[in-house]
């Protein structure tokens, strides 16, 4: 009897040791999932920034905490800042669209002009007469305004439903479902993006979309 009164307590503390065992093991592999999902959600979101000038991401990113307060916007003025800076990075994110590059012939350094209806329209350079470059190459393209309406779009949704800071100063109530939008996002964006590209190739190499080795091969329209 004082045997079995002994192994009873025994057991209930193998018991006990054994399912604490269990629930830290549970909780590490949550835990664990948690982190490998959040670093592919963060990497895809990397990859839909790649359609973005790389110069407004860069600006928005820097700026954005600022002006919403880290997601605290009680006063009007934050909100009102962080709708001018959104309609700025917008702005500038179909701009972008409309420009290219080409590289100098006298110093072969990499400039950009604006798209026209006649032509590229340089920005630093004397144009086509001092440049000698048929420049009626880079002319605007239906696509061009394809490319500026979906870059818009994309900027739209990342920031509008994937930052925190910018969801919790205008709809603090959606916070909750914002980790579905932030997976979901790239999923959607990737298929969007491979009907625009194939439907609207662009070979364009405009401001903040910079040719990977810069050279008189790699100009954008050519």
């Amino acid at each position: 009897m004082e045997e079995g009164i002994k192994e009873g307590p025994n057991k209930a503390a193998a018991t006990t040791e054994a399912g604490g065992e269990a629930n830290k093991s549970t909780t590490t592999s949550a835990v664990a999932g948690s982190s490998g999902m959040a670093d592919v959600t963060f990497k895809s979101l990397g990859d839909v920034l790649k359609l973005l000038p790389t110069a407004t991401v860069i600006v928005y990113e820097v700026l954005n905490p600022i002006v919403t307060n880290t997601g605290d916007c009680g006063a009007v003025g934050y909100k009102i800042a962080t709708g001018v800076l959104l309609a700025v990075s917008a702005f500038f994110c179909a701009f972008s669209t409309f420009t290219d590059s080409y590289v100098g012939a006298d110093d072969g350094k990499v400039k950009y002009g604006l798209v026209t209806p006649r032509g590229l329209l340089p920005f630093t350079d004397g144009g086509a007469a001092t440049s000698g470059r048929d420049f009626s190459k880079y002319r605007l393209r239906f696509g061009d305004f394809v490319h500026a309406a979906f870059a818009v779009a994309v900027f739209a949704a990342v920031s509008l439903l994937a930052d925190a800071n910018t969801v919790a100063c205008f709809y603090p109530s959606l916070r909750d479902k914002q980790k579905e939008v932030v997976v979901a996002l790239p999923v959607v964006v990737g298929a969007v993006a491979s009907v625009v590209f194939v439907v609207f190739p662009s070979t364009r190499h405009g401001i903040g979309y910079p040719p990977s080795k810069p050279g008189t091969s790699a100009l954008a329209s050519q």
